[in-house]
């Protein structure tokens, strides 16, 4: 009997681009992978300028978004994974953006599977960030 070694590589994000209702992974690897919004609330919720800043860390496995206190793995993202954020958590997070005067979009779900282009919103693309470690 054989056996046959796999190697298997993790997902590594190249770049990543944050449009009106999807995030837009390229891999290292060349794949692309394209999530919808609405799995991640904070990010569904977050102006576009807080949903554009953020960091490719940890070699590419991790995408961090500061403003907005949201972490997501990009393997957990390319395997189908939604945010793990409880409805409570969400609803306290949210309460607090009003009452700090932090601007919060209050989106719906979309209505239909048409997308509508937003002409004003352009999505930013981010190259990764190389972190040193001590």
């Amino acid at each position: 009997m054989t056996s046959l070694g796999i190697e298997i590589q993790e997902a590594r994000a190249q770049k990543v681009v944050v449009g009106k209702d999807s995030l837009t992974i390229d891999l290292v690897d060349g794949r692309t992978i394209t999530a919808p919004l609405l799995w991640y609330p904070r990010l569904w919720y977050g102006t576009p300028e807080e949903r554009n800043k953020l960091e490719i860390i940890g070699d590419g496995t991790l995408i961090h978004w500061p403003d907005l206190d949201e972490d997501l793995s990009v393997l957990g993202i390319l395997a189908g994974r939604h945010s793990g954020e409880s409805q409570q958590s969400l609803k306290k997070w949210l309460a607090q953006r009003t009452t700090s005067g932090e601007q919060t979009r209050y989106r719906r779900a979309p209505q239909s599977s048409v997308s509508v282009k937003d002409k004003s919103s352009v999505p930013a693309t981010v190259e990764p960030r190389r972190k040193m470690r001590r």
